[in-house]
This record gives structure tokens, sequence and C-alpha cells, in this order.
């Protein structure tokens, strides 16, 4: 199967993120749960053009830690 552009794909399945008005995006890495036309069940996954090796093994690390372990956003002192 070929690569395919997924953005109006996650748009359709309403995928947001909690981005303040200066944060800058730079790399993603998406996980997609598809069932396939026989049924199956499959996990894909999806990156961004920039995902160098380290950034793709250390975002989902860091996600299974939030996930496992709670995160509280620290406070900077600047608007968001």
């Amino acid at each position: 199967m070929a690569d395919q552009k997924i953005g109006p794909l996650l748009d359709s399945l309403g995928l947001t993120a909690d981005l303040g008005a200066g944060d800058l995006p730079t790399d993603a890495l998406v996980l997609m749960k598809v069932i396939k036309q026989d049924g199956a069940v499959a996990l894909i996954k999806g990156k961004s053009e920039s995902l160098d090796w380290i950034t793709g093994l250390g975002m989902p690390t860091a996600a299974l830690e939030v996930e496992n372990a709670g995160y509280e956003r620290v406070d900077t002192g600047e608007d968001e």
C-alpha cells in the first residue's frame, strides 16, 4: 500500500491538540487503529517528514509516561 496524506482523515476523526497561541509544532507521530477490509484489526504508524528516529522513539516513550503517571503543565508565567 502506498503512503497517503492523512490530514483530512484526522480532521474527520475529530483529532484535536492542546496548543497555545505561540506554540510551534515541529514533528508529529500518529498511531491509528485500522479495520482492514477482511475485518482484521491493525495498528498503523504515520509520521511527519521531519521526524528523525530518535524523536520517533522518544515521543511514544514520553506519551506512555504521561498516560501512565500523569502530567501537569507547568505555568511559565507567559500568556497563552
